[in-house]
């Protein structure tokens, strides 16, 4: 889970996105209307000068501010260089606070506002996920691990997004894949899989042992122990296998199933899936055997709530897989034209919002 130590204030440059210019420059992206706005400006000969308005209603943390200046600075269209005052990536923002002025004609960029604002309002609602669960976590590592759960096109910014949040925490966040970790020169981590645990028939000690010969020296090796659905027994013949080259175990028993270890001990409690007596269940075998440094990581269904649950009981949880529940809701953002060739011009409602915390964008 390497950090760059890359400081938040600076911003990545444009080419890092590697955006689809000429497609974003023709509107190929953009909203109809968009379009036909421009086109209606061009066929009249007006170039009204304008700035925009960039705003949102809820209070967040920021994310794909950097991608949307990438995506006016390279897919605008004029020759004059747009003026753009913007917050950065990472930073926490207030309901209806600006967050964004662009000021130039019109026509250079009215066809890129569907994709800007799509762009923060997907990377902000993952950095305000990952920045609740990290805090959640009491400083905990999290693994990002959403992407089985969307389209391989979302993973590099959102992975970026992630990141971001780890900045703005100190908290230390894994992402799973190579390309989610690509803009900030990191690399995806893993588990021993059920895949291969399979693939070797069902034996976890034999592929786990497979996997660990094969690991470089510095992986730190963490294996599944809940596919016979027998987590304390599991882990313990992990343990005695791998020894010192064994990092820690991960907890994934479905919300379906009740492990083997709580068979016993039901009736005061819910039994199913990654719960807090299952983990207790295996902290105690291991401490028992003397595996104390092994650590213990925990997936499946797990949010906010779950993990703040977790940290209230003082459940001895050494970091949490987190998916899908990182990438479900909304953080919508709204752009306005609030001044025109000089005079106010917002739409009833809409004025324009002075922010002292923007800053120009060279």
């Amino acid at each position: 889970m390497a950090r760059t130590g890359r400081s938040r204030r600076q911003r990545l440059a444009p080419e890092i996105f590697d955006l689809p210019v000429e497609k974003m420059r023709a509107g190929y992206y953009t909203d109809a209307y968009f379009n036909h706005a421009r086109s209606v400006l061009l066929e009249d000969g007006k170039h009204p000068r304008v700035l925009m308005q960039v705003f949102q209603k809820n209070t967040a943390y920021l994310g794909g501010m950097d991608e949307a200046i990438a995506i006016l600075r390279l897919c605008s269209l004029g020759g004059e260089e747009l003026l753009i005052h913007a917050l950065h990536d990472g930073d926490r923002i207030e309901p209806w606070e600006t967050v964004m002025t662009i000021e130039g004609d019109y026509t250079a960029f009215a066809h890129l506002e569907t994709v800007y604002l799509g762009t923060l309002a997907r990377r902000t609602l993952i950095t305000t996920n990952v920045v609740r669960v990290l805090e959640a976590a009491n400083g905990k590592p999290i693994i990002f691990m959403p992407a089985r759960h969307d389209h391989h096109r979302v993973q590099t910014g959102d992975g970026y997004a992630a990141y971001v949040a780890g900045q703005v925490t100190g908290a230390e966040i894994g992402v799973t894949t190579d390309e989610q970790a690509s803009w900030w020169g990191g690399r995806g981590i893993g588990t021993v899989p059920h895949s291969l645990i399979a693939a070797y028939g069902g034996d976890t000690v034999l592929a786990s042992r497979r996997f660990a010969d094969w690991a470089p020296a510095d992986m730190s090796v963490t294996v599944l122990v809940d596919f016979d659905n027998d987590s304390v027994r599991t882990a313990l013949d992990v343990a005695r296998v791998l020894g010192d080259r064994l990092w820690g175990v991960r907890l994934d028993t479905s919300e379906s199933l009740v492990d083997r270890s709580l068979w016993d001990e039901m009736g005061d409690f819910p039994p199913t899936g990654v719960n807090e007596r299952l983990v207790w269940n295996v902290r105690e075998a291991l401490d028992a055997a003397e595996y104390q440094r092994l650590r213990i990581v925990v997936s499946g269904g797990f949010t906010v709530e779950k993990i703040h649950a977790f940290e209230e009981k003082g459940v001895p949880v050494d970091a949490y897989g987190v998916g899908s529940s990182l990438i479900r809701g909304s953080n919508d953002f709204t752009a306005d034209v609030v001044v025109t060739d000089g005079e106010p011009s917002g739409k009833f409602g809409r004025r324009l919002r002075e922010n002292p915390r923007l800053e120009p964008v060279p």
